[in-house]
């Protein structure tokens, strides 16, 4: 078996440029480095996260004793866009309960309680996980 670092190299980062529905997804697996920004109310939530969440978690498998930096920063998602990032980040709590250190930056425009609000609940859902709010100043 490779070490971690050297499988990971070889997983196929995925980059997904952002539409007016659906966010940038940037996941480089090969420098633990995942972000999602933009807005997500895909047509079908499910469908678009899908394939995501399943190459996160064959990602995630590989993992030992590593460093993953997570970084959120959506300005409006749907609810069934709230399930599966509930789904993601249950994925990325499970690697940080097998000992992988997750830290999670979860950006929100200052004045924007709901998506703070859903932050914390994030937090608390997810204690594994080592959790950073970042309000941010609206432009």
């Amino acid at each position: 078996m490779l070490p971690d670092n050297e499988q990971t190299s070889r997983m196929d980062n995925i980059y997904i440029a952002p539409t007016p529905s659906s966010p940038e997804v940037d996941f480089r697996f090969d420098t633990h480095t995942l972000s999602l920004r933009g807005e997500s109310y895909p047509e079908n939530a499910a469908a678009f996260y899908g394939q995501i969440i399943e190459r996160l978690k064959a990602y995630l498998d590989l993992l030992q004793d590593s460093k993953v930096e997570v970084n959120i920063a959506l300005a409006y998602f749907n609810s069934s866009s709230t399930k599966m990032l509930f789904n993601l980040i249950a994925a990325l709590d499970e690697a940080a309960e097998a000992g992988n250190h997750i830290a999670l930056n979860w950006f929100h425009d200052e004045e924007d309680d709901t998506i703070f609000e859903f932050g914390q609940e994030l937090c608390e859902d997810f204690p594994a996980i080592h959790f950073v709010n970042h309000p941010v100043r609206p432009a």
